[in-house]
């Protein structure tokens, strides 16, 4: 809003003992003692989505609303409101206290009429009453806990999302994203070190014949039964993902070659000896896997380790599947 905007909506018209009663500020304050502080503010009127407070902004004014709400919205204007403020209640008053820029945006959530409480006046009253300074005391501590809910509700909203942009929901294995980012360390760590890596991939041996014969809630039950295997076959310090569709992948480190076949070898008979029902308990035929195994070669990428293991995977299925090729 320009300067002649905002002189515009400032009116001469005079606050009455009515209107203060509802303000929160003032509860219990003997208004008539005070009065004499306030008659003289003027009252500011803004429109529905006008800004009354731009977020680093340095002002010597607080507002009291009179009528209708304002919101508060961090970072942007245009992000989703963190809360809203009705008649009683007041902002701006921080900036006043401390000096600092304003730490969000207020945005009229609909027409307002607003008190101004200009500094020397907001000082003032502390001054004159015990009550009105108690009530601020009050009122920042509520905001600042009402922030403190909103910090820990976005923060356990922020590692929810997290979780589930890298867990696999059907699985509960890792997800592929998450793998690109963690298996390029630990290929790293390890080629700093001289350690041995191998990486496994899988897949699982006529998965379209399973959801084509029993329904695609049957190829869920197979999916999570391999992954309950795998899981229970693999060591805490190794990566298990599952890739997509019926790949999976598991990282060995500190595991050569012949190590990787140990367990490639193991995880085959686990899964082969799996019984799996379907969802209404039904027995589904056995299932099998293919294995493929690659070891990490001096300074080989994860892509390319990926490529050399994902070959070896279709020369076990070449060569009759249900088997591990290295």
């Amino acid at each position: 809003m320009d300067k002649r905007s905002q002189s515009e909506a400032l009116q001469t018209e005079k606050v009455r003992i009515q209107d203060l009663e509802r303000i929160i500020m003032f509860d219990g304050v003997a208004l008539e003692s005070i009065f004499g502080l306030l008659e003289h503010c003027l009252i500011r009127r803004i429109a529905k989505n006008e800004i009354l407070i731009t977020e680093g902004s340095e002002h010597n004014e607080c507002y009291l609303i009179l009528s209708g709400s304002v919101r508060i919205h961090l970072g942007s204007p245009d992000s989703e409101s963190i809360s809203k403020l009705g008649i009683g209640e007041s902002v701006g008053e921080l900036v006043l206290l401390d000096g600092k820029g304003a730490s969000a945006f207020v945005i009229a959530d609909e027409p307002c009429q607003l008190l101004v409480l200009q500094e020397d006046i907001f000082w003032a009253l502390i001054n004159a009453s015990h009550d009105f300074a108690r009530n601020l005391i009050i009122l920042l501590s509520r905001r600042m806990r009402g922030s403190n809910a909103t910090i820990v509700d976005s923060v356990t909203r922020q590692h929810e999302y997290r979780r589930n942009s890298v867990i696999d929901e059907l699985t509960g294995l890792h997800n592929r994203r998450w793998m690109q980012d963690i298996l390029g360390r630990q290929i790293k760590r390890s080629q700093m070190n001289g350690d041995p890596l191998s990486l496994l991939m899988l897949d699982i041996d006529h998965f379209k014949s399973v959801n084509d014969n029993y329904g695609h809630l049957a190829g869920d039950q197979v999916l999570r039964a391999v992954a309950q295997k795998l899981m229970i076959n693999v060591r805490p310090t190794d990566l298990l993902v599952r890739f997509g569709g019926e790949e999976f992948i598991i990282v060995l480190p500190m595991t050569e070659l012949a190590g990787a076949r140990i367990v490639a070898e193991r995880i085959c008979a686990s899964v082969r000896q799996a019984q799996i029902v379907d969802g209404v308990g039904e027995k589904l035929p056995p299932v099998t896997i293919s294995i493929g195994i690659a070891q990490m070669a001096t300074d080989e990428s994860q892509d390319n380790l990926i490529e050399r293991a994902d070959q070896v995977l279709y020369k076990a299925k070449n060569n009759g599947r249900d088997r591990v090729e290295t």
